[in-house]
């Protein structure tokens, strides 16, 4: 009797670190998005749907809510950063990112806040660290004599001012009302765009 060999399926193979990688930007894309159409307590597995992963995944990349509001966070302060410190950027150029980020999610505008809370107890390190580090990256760009380097807090409360009028159900008008908010104070704000890689 002869057997016949049953020639073995070949297995996609594993991608390990590429893909734990792809997974969590989708997932730190997913909930900006998220965030930003349903606010801050969208239910988890909304993120992980619009990822195109399993709850699963957004667990092992990220513990609980906050370790997923906090990701997005640091993408955008990640964002301004290198805005900040490209070659050819000036201060509209990066205020123009600093204030898509600003309509494109509350989690990012309560951070920026925390600069000026005064130490407040409710206010996570975290928080004070991500504005921190936006006001320096404003900083570099801010020419002397400008009008937001007046006193040292004048940059962020200008930013802070820009956030709060930072209102409304549609992207465009929170754009639009964004903008209206740098005008009146006298800022010159480039397009407001992502981050461009």
């Amino acid at each position: 009797m002869t057997q016949h060999r049953v020639p073995e399926e070949r297995r996609p193979a594993n991608e390990g670190r590429k893909a734990a990688a792809r997974n969590r930007a989708a997932l730190v894309d997913a909930a900006r998005a998220i965030y930003s159409e349903h606010g801050l307590n969208a239910p988890l597995s909304a993120v992980a749907r619009r990822a195109g992963v399993g709850q699963g995944v957004l667990y092992r990349h990220f513990p609980d809510r906050e370790a997923v509001a906090t990701a997005v966070l640091e993408e955008n302060v990640r964002q301004v950063e290198r805005t900040a410190a490209a070659q050819d950027t000036d201060l509209p150029g990066v205020l123009g990112v600093l204030t898509w980020h600003l309509t494109e999610s509350a989690a990012f505008i309560g951070a920026l806040h925390a600069a000026g809370a005064g130490g407040s107890s409710g206010v996570p390190a975290y928080a004070h660290d991500l504005s921190e580090r936006v006001e320096r990256a404003l900083r570099v760009h801010l020419p002397d004599g400008h009008r937001l380097a007046a006193a040292d807090d004048d940059l962020m409360i200008a930013v802070a001012m820009v956030s709060g009028a930072v209102t409304g159900p549609a992207r465009e008008q929170r754009e639009r009302r964004a903008r209206a908010a740098w005008r009146l104070l006298g800022v010159e704000v480039g397009p407001v765009r992502p981050f461009a890689e």
